[in-house]
């Protein structure tokens, strides 16, 4: 029988367990290994539910053992240890408060919003790298103290399981969450009734949800869940799911994300006296609606729309974590223009200026389409790639915002990722470092670590990873319909002495699972080799609607369970934080072959480094940017060429092979006289010593305040009302006025006169006749722009000189500037001079996308050739 109605029944604690409840409904026990062992002990029969899950724990843990506890005084006092180190770790100073107390120009609050968060496997509201990087990045918050408040949505079905048919194909299924039977409590007001946001919808309809929270270390992490009795079915069903439905879906999930999420932040520190945020970072486009609420927040304050818009862009940080244009979410503009306006959500906001935030202006932009990164890059003054090699790549994408720019100059810096080491890094490892060296502990103590026991300790985490392997497999092959009889071979999955190489992560084609594939019988040989032999394991998910990834899953499964290979090659369905937990620590080589550069950072090699796992992997996202032949090897690649992509995969996929055969496996089997394969020894602890330090997410979260944070908070105080008034007025003024500045006249002078060539160290002195139009001089800033120029006089390595006004205007209205030209590089050099919007209130001067160069017949050549 099917019950009528589902509710959860809590257990009833004794007095002196309830420290226990506070413990379970903080997720710093997901990376604080005293409390995930105080769990165990709980119900040690339970310990893999405790490893998952303490809420779940105590909700299925008995009453006689409940009663047990409360009268067993180690075990009272070992709870007693763990709750004061929570209230410590919760309420005492930290990095942020000591370097508060130095600077005092940290932001007060960080709102951090994100359309997933992969916290803990006990919270499933993640997809793969975009969520796991928003946990990682709000659990260094907290360990860094920096006062930051997560925004997300809470999904009924979080993101699918995975499973696969007897044929090998992805199937998918959506299990139910029950919020109360989660990690998390419901936000209420002062008379217990609980907290709502509420959007209005075209045609009258209204979309309410409440506010779910949870503790993540000190950092509160707020869920949106429209599955209320206040709302009408539709409604309901607007966080069923992760990345699911169609379009006007996915349109009012990040309405609800972006508008509902600030309403939700502003409930929140009413309800807590938390400090109201003044910098708000944009995870991805997907959140970027947030910066429409807070205009129509300011214009219910008294602001025009323009005057709005900089003051909401002074406080934002945009990050885009994608390399490719498509990957970014564009709704068709009408279903945008029918939500906004009198009928829809921000009346009093004019639905013509929202629609032209989200436009693409630049050429070969598409008008009918509202673009997500566009809005959110011109919604912030400060945005960020995910990788140095990312931000170059970004500053490509999205250059034609900034027309008249070259790519370099484009106002997108870089943030590279990090991984959180507490989470990632397996408990042996910590202890392993813990006990070596004067500093135990630091990441430089694995230099102190013996051969033989770092040796030692790759073998224990490969034994544990094989362990995990065949526990997965049989039930994998169980639900595959296979039957236990059947399934003896299993036992045989893997061996903990041979060399070990890990692949997992999403399954779009650029990431190409199937690479390795290639050349089947090649990888057969390498899988089999009589004496250096290689196992491989590989997990990954498809997107539901993307049967291309289904097909490449369902490839490497079927090459999997050839009886020939399959001890040696295995496919492990429904990845995710659980299995990513072994599965790094296991390996001893992580693969990863994307077409570059389609990998915006990739941080799955991080968090395997952070164990000792070497890097087999194609320069790209952060692996371009910190790679050595100390930590791994890197897989030739063929990107830049023209080649198709058949004869690039088989160029890659050889160089692969060729890697593995020749320089991987006999570096991991070439043992000394002690057995120990020394070299390979050495690179792991020059991974661990060197590379580990680099990856941390608190590096990344330390960049985030610093460079990004810091400044927007500055720029939001200094930008009040009068001021956000006088720059949107002036920015008005210089847009209309432009097109009257131009460059006239620019002449050079060498020491010798001469223009064909000058010698090292020589100076020019340039003059330059410009016309402003409209402007003033303080206007504008004027300056020479010089480097080497290659066979098309496109300069690279660009030095920018200043120039200055050198009287006021001549008889034909024009502005005399002049300065010098250091000449310090020798070979083909080049200048040209141009004329950018100035004042102390932007950012930088490609802030509006305007620049004035020379023409064709401006003056003089702008060109000088050195020797």
């Amino acid at each position: 029988m099917k019950a009528i109605r589902r509710f959860t029944v809590r257990p009833v604690l004794p007095d002196s367990l309830q420290p226990l409840s506070d413990l379970a409904h903080n997720l710093r026990w997901s990376w604080h290994t005293e409390t995930r062992e105080l769990f165990r002990s709980v119900d040690p029969a339970a310990g893999r539910t405790a490893e998952c899950d303490p809420v779940r724990l105590l909700g299925a843990v008995s009453a006689g053992r409940l009663a047990e506890l409360a009268g067993d005084e180690a075990f009272l006092h070992r709870l007693g240890e763990v709750s004061a180190d929570l209230r410590e770790y919760l309420e005492g100073p930290r990095w942020y408060q000591e370097h508060q107390a130095e600077t005092g120009s940290l932001p007060a609050a960080i709102a951090y919003f994100s359309p997933e968060f992969g916290v803990t496997a006990a919270l499933p509201q993640y997809s793969g790298g975009l969520g796991i990087l928003a946990g990682d990045h709000l659990k260094a918050a907290s360990d860094l103290g920096v006062p930051l408040i997560g925004v997300g949505l809470l999904y009924r079905h979080g993101y699918f399981r995975q499973s696969l048919s007897r044929d090998g194909w992805q199937q998918e299924r959506y299990p139910v969450l029950d919020p109360n039977e989660l990690p998390l409590t419901l936000v209420r007001e002062a008379d217990g009734t609980p907290s709502q946001v509420v959007l209005s919808l075209p045609g009258g309809r209204t979309l309410h949800a409440q506010i779910w929270q949870a503790h993540v270390g000190r950092v509160p992490l707020l869920m949106l869940d429209s599955d209320v009795e206040d709302n009408a079915p539709g409604e309901r069903e607007v966080t069923d799911r992760l990345y699911g439905g169609g379009s006007e879906h996915r349109l009012l999930q990040e309405i609800l994300l972006g508008i509902g999420g600030v309403r939700a932040v502003r409930t929140y520190c009413r309800l807590t006296g938390h400090p109201a945020p003044e910098v708000f970072h944009t995870n991805e486009g997907h959140a970027g609606f947030l910066g429409l609420e807070r205009i129509r927040e300011l214009s219910d304050a008294g602001l025009d729309f323009d005057s709005a818009v900089e003051s909401v862009r002074s406080g934002t940080v945009f990050t885009t974590h994608t390399p490719v244009p498509a990957g970014i979410d564009r709704f068709d503009r009408e279903l945008v223009a029918r939500h906004f306006g009198d009928d829809g959500e921000l009346p009093g906001v004019p639905a013509d200026r929202v629609l032209q935030l989200g436009r693409e202006t630049y050429e070969g932009g598409d008008p009918g389409v509202f673009n997500m990164a566009v809005m959110g890059l011109r919604l912030a003054q400060r945005a960020n790639g995910v990788s140095t090699l990312h931000g170059a790549v970004s500053r490509e994408m999205f250059a034609g915002l900034w027309p008249g720019f070259d790519a370099p100059e484009v106002p997108i810096t870089s943030v590279t990722n990090g991984v959180h080491a507490p989470t990632w890094v397996a408990p042996e490892v910590y202890r392993l470092r813990a006990g070596s060296g004067p500093a135990p502990g630091r990441w430089d103590s694995a230099a102190e670590i013996p051969d033989r026991q770092l040796w030692e300790l790759r073998r224990t985490l490969r034994e544990q990873l094989v362990s995990e392997v065949r526990e997965r497999l049989h039930a994998s092959w169980r639900t595959r319909g296979a039957e236990a009889a059947e399934l003896g071979w299993i036992d045989g999955v893997l061996d903990p002495g041979v060399l070990t190489i890990g692949f997992a992560r999403r399954v779009p084609s650029y990431k190409r699972l199937t690479l390795m594939l290639r050349d089947r019988d090649r990888l057969r040989g390498l899988l089999l080799h009589p004496e250096r032999p290689i196992q491989i394991v590989v997990a990954g998910k498809a997107h539901p609607a993307d049967d291309s990834g289904k097909r490449l899953v369902q490839e490497l499964v079927r090459f999997a369970d050839d009886p020939r290979v399959r001890h040696r090659i295995v496919f492990l369905p429904d990845y995710g934080m659980a299995m990513a937990q072994k599965l790094y620590p296991g390996c001893d080589v992580w693969l990863n072959n994307p077409l570059r550069p389609l990998e915006a950072c990739g941080t799955s090699g991080m968090k395997a480094a952070l164990n000792g796992c070497l890097n087999l992997s194609v320069l790209d996202g952060w692996w371009d940017e910190w790679f050595e032949p100390d930590f791994g090897w890197a897989i030739p690649t063929a990107d830049g060429s023209a080649l198709d992509e058949d004869r690039r995969d088989d160029l890659e996929a050889n160089a692969l092979y060729e890697l593995i055969e020749d320089r991987v496996a006999p570096r991991f089997y070439d043992r000394g006289s002690e057995g120990l394969p020394e070299r390979w020894i050495e690179m792991v602890r020059r991974t661990l010593g060197t590379l580990g330090p680099k990856v941390l997410a608190d590096r990344m979260v330390r960049e985030y305040v610093e460079r990004l944070y810091t400044p927007a908070a500055v720029a939001r105080r200094t930008l009040d009302a009068a001021k956000a008034r006088e720059l949107a007025g002036w920015k008005s003024r210089v847009r209309a006025a432009w097109p009257g500045v131009a460059v006239d006249h620019v002449e050079a002078v060498t020491p010798t006169g001469s223009g064909g060539s000058a010698e090292l160290g020589a100076t020019l002195a340039l003059r330059v006749r410009i016309t402003l139009g409209a402007l003033e001089p303080d206007d504008v800033e004027v300056q020479a722009v010089a480097g080497r120029v290659d066979s098309a006089d496109a300069i690279s390595d660009a030095q920018v000189f200043p120039l200055k006004p050198a009287g006021g205007q001549d008889l034909e209205g024009r502005w005399l500037y002049d300065g010098p030209l250091a000449l310090d590089r020798t070979g083909p050099y080049g200048y040209t001079v141009r004329v950018l919007p100035a004042h102390r209130l932007l950012a930088n001067g490609a802030e509006l996308g305007l620049v004035a160069q020379p023409t064709e017949t401006t003056g003089e050549g702008a060109g000088v050739l050195m020797r």
